[in-house]
């Protein structure tokens, strides 16, 4: 059984911080790549960040230069590392996974998302 598990999530001033973290439990081997996500009421689901095993790291043109999206590997944990928000970055944030379970099994899915809220 695998799971992640996303917390950080609260209410902030605008251009206030916030890091999110996401943990994936379970019979784990390796993390191939992991993605934050989100999504503000009636709009459709974004793609905020995503890490890959190689180091690579992409941002969406909205928050590049205020998120940064790390990984700590040993305790199969991501990190969003949001600065500066802006009432426009309120929205569930979601992660999902695409890892290697023990046994060689390839599993993806998504936590159960933690709500940011931006507001003065």
């Amino acid at each position: 059984q695998v799971q992640l598990v996303e917390s950080g999530g609260g209410l902030v001033q605008p251009g206030g911080s916030l890091r999110l973290s996401c943990v994936a439990s379970g019979s784990i081997s390796s993390i191939a790549t992991i993605s934050w996500y989100r999504q503000a009421p009636g709009k459709q689901r974004e793609l905020v960040a995503t890490a890959t095993s190689g180091g690579a790291t992409t941002y969406a043109d909205s928050v590049k230069g205020r998120f940064t999206l790390s990984r700590d590997n040993a305790k199969n944990t991501a990190y969003l590392q949001m600065s500066t928000l802006i009432p426009e970055d309120t929205a569930v944030y979601n992660c999902y996974a695409i890892l290697v379970r023990l046994g060689g099994l390839q599993w993806n899915g998504w936590g159960q998302g933690t709500q940011v809220t931006v507001s003065s």
